[in-house]
């Protein structure tokens, strides 16, 4: 077992050729697809997993050390989570920054001064498509949803709360939350505060790699539903 040299510690964009594809069904959100892949030994192999268009996070940090966040029904898990404010990249012209000022303003009307990179993340890179850029919000204040906004489904019966960072620190190491965005999230504010880097978080507007190679992807599969190999 080799040692990675610094930097080879990063993941590397890679598409293998997609020989086959087809659509089993469609959603509201994710399409359920079947690829025939090939191999680089010459062999094919079918792999089942979620188109999705991508979502954002917003761990959002107050002066009196709180982060705000919602209480929500997850119907696949069979939980009420506790989470931050996050939502999908379904918005026609709108920036992943825009995104997630919109969901921040939508589930616990708030707004911020400062915006940066905490993480970005693959939710379940073995069945699911989906990419998810968890930023930090500091400097906030009240901020109304936006007059179009009409909360529906699950979103209508969400709690908005503050927790303190520490109890959500020690809820996470507990195994008391689950949800991703709220552990990846809280976790790397805890990582970043603690090593004296929130000052060298990047920047809200740096560039997102995955959504490069999410783009490319799903334009290659473009005209190809129904097709088998």
């Amino acid at each position: 077992m080799r040692e990675l040299s610094r930097a080879e510690v990063t993941d590397i964009p890679m598409t293998w050729p997609v020989v086959g594809h087809e659509v089993l069904g469609n959603g509201a959100v994710s399409d359920f697809v079947n690829d025939v892949v090939a191999t680089p030994d010459g062999a094919t192999m079918r792999r089942q997993y979620l188109l999705h268009p991508g979502a954002v996070g917003v761990i959002a940090w107050d002066d009196a050390d709180r982060i705000a966040v919602v209480r929500q029904y997850r119907h696949p898990v069979g939980y009420q989570l506790v989470e931050p404010p996050a939502g999908l990249l379904d918005g026609d012209g709108e920036t992943w920054l825009t995104a997630a000022k919109r969901e921040l303003a939508e589930e616990v009307q708030l707004r911020a001064e400062r915006w940066q990179v905490l993480v970005d993340l693959f939710t379940t890179p073995g069945a699911n498509q989906e990419s998810l850029r968890i930023y930090l919000a500091t400097g906030l204040s009240p901020e109304p949803a936006p007059a179009d906004f009409a909360a529906e489904h699950e979103e209508a019966d969400m709690e908005v709360c503050w927790a303190a960072r520490a109890d959500v620190v020690d809820a996470v190491l507990a195994g008391r939350l689950q949800n991703p965005t709220m552990v990846s999230g809280v976790l790397a504010l805890e990582v970043a505060r603690l090593s004296g880097r929130l000052d060298q978080l990047r920047d809200a507007a740096s560039d997102w790699p995955a959504r490069t190679a999410w783009a490319a992807h799903n334009s290659s599969l473009a005209g190809r539903d129904g097709h088998s190999g």
